[in-house]
Parts: structure tokens; C-alpha cells; sequence
């Protein structure tokens, strides 16, 4: 698997197309060129169906491009097999989920061991650098014994940052994060999370539909913008 090259830009898109298998061939991305530097903080922005969560499932490889050329880290993902994507994923690249994706059966600490692992982090890297995200979160150590239905909203959140960040990842992706929080712990969540990425030295790529969220972000950037079709189907 071809690691990452340290001069190339975070994310470099040229001529990227992509349609759903069986969608009558519906585009919903055709992006001519967009790119992010390392290290940027970027707010995408647009309307729900617009087709961020495509390009987001595109950017961490979980969807592949069969037209035109994404690079991520300088690694064409569009070249890489599904199983190269995930281990990439893995290593490079943290994602907060809209809906967290905590999986409920296993404790705090054994989500975020079990992202460790996929990532290629030792345990006790993992547990220090837990620790460290724990108190800069303002979430209790003894979280970490419980599961995740046991915790609120803004505690899962919050757990979610730390699993997505404990591989210390070159990027760092946030769908929608915010959506089941309220206005106070919102604010507060994008004020730890631009925080963090600016002292970990991450990319931080940041979708919602909340615009009001972007004037807190070096670089705003509209989808209708960079992206000549949409599907109003397509996140």
C-alpha cells in the first residue's frame, strides 16, 4: 500500500465524477478541481441531499471514484482496493459520524482500544493519548468503563472525538456532528474540535448544513460551488 506523501496536499480532486450503481446514471459529484492544504480548517456547507456525505464517503474510502483523480495524502484512492482503503482509513484518517457509531455492546475504552488496533496504535499510546482528549474534553476517566448507552448526547460526542483522534490522524472528518446536539454544547463542541485539530496539526474537514457554524473556520466552501451537478437524493 503506497504511504502518504509528505509534500502533496491533504485532499487534491481533478475531474472526479461519480453516480450510484443503479441510479439511471445520475451524476452527483462532478468536480473539476478542488483542493485542501495540510492542516487547514475547512467548513463544507450545503443542503441536505446535496451530496456532501458522498464526497466525505469518497474522501475517507469508503466509496470508490470511477472517473477522474482523488488524491488524499497523495494516495490515489480511486487505485486502491477496498481492503488498501480501509487499512488507509484506519491509519491516516479519523471520522465523526452524525449518528457517533459507538458500538453499544463494548465500553468507552474498548471502542476506542478497537480503533487503536485498526489504526496500528499501541494500547498504551492509545490510553495516554485518551487521557489527554479526556481532560481537554472535560469528560471523566471513569467514562471510560461504561457503555455508550449509558452516556448523554454531548458525552458520546465527545467519546466519538476521542476515537476518532486516537491514531492521531492526518485528517480528520466531522458529517454533520452537531446534528443531535443543542445550541450551548454545539458551540462548544466546534470550539474543542478546531482546538484540537489546530494542536494536533490535523485537516480538519467539517460538513453541515448549519451555516452559521462556518464563520468560526479559516475556509468556508459552498458544494454548489465546486460541484457542477447534484441529486437532491444524494446524501
Amino acid at each position: 500500500m503506497q504511504s502518504p506523501t509528505p509534500q502533496s496536499h491533504a485532499v487534491s480532486i481533478d475531474q472526479l465524477t461519480f453516480q450510484y450503481p443503479g441510479s439511471g446514471r445520475t451524476t452527483v459529484l462532478d468536480i473539476p478541481h478542488w483542493q485542501i492544504e495540510r492542516g487547514e480548517q475547512v467548513f463544507l456547507k450545503g443542503p441536505s441531499g446535496s451530496g456532501k456525505t458522498t464526497l466525505l464517503n469518497l474522501l475517507a474510502g469508503t466509496l470508490q471514484a470511477r472517473s477522474g483523480t482523488l488524491q488524499v495524502l497523495g494516495v490515489n484512492l480511486a487505485q486502491r482496493s477496498a481492503r488498501q482503503r480501509d487499512h488507509f482509513r484506519a491509519a491516516h484518517i479519523g471520522v465523526v459520524f452524525q449518528q457517533f457509531n459507538l458500538i453499544p455492546y463494548l465500553s468507552v475504552r474498548d471502542n476506542l482500544l478497537l480503533a487503536a488496533k485498526l489504526g496500528g496504535t499501541t494500547t498504551a499510546t492509545a490510553l495516554e493519548r485518551s487521557a489527554l482528549l479526556f481532560d481537554t474534553l472535560k469528560l471523566d476517566e471513569q467514562l471510560l468503563s461504561e457503555h455508550p448507552t449509558r452516556l448523554s448526547a454531548g458525552q458520546q460526542q465527545r467519546a466519538a472525538i476521542v476515537r476518532a483522534l486516537v491514531n492521531a490522524p492526518e485528517i480528520l472528518i466531522a458529517d454533520e456532528p452537531t446534528s443531535a446536539l443543542d445550541s450551548q454544547l454545539r458551540d462548544s463542541f466546534v470550539q474543542h474540535l478546531l482546538a484540537l485539530t489546530r494542536e494536533w496539526q490535523s485537516t480538519l474537514i467539517f460538513v453541515s448544513h448549519d451555516d452559521s457554524l462556518g464563520r468560526q473556520f479559516q475556509r468556508v466552501t459552498a458544494l454548489a460551488e465546486i460541484n457542477r451537478h447534484g441529486d437532491r437524493h444524494a446524501d
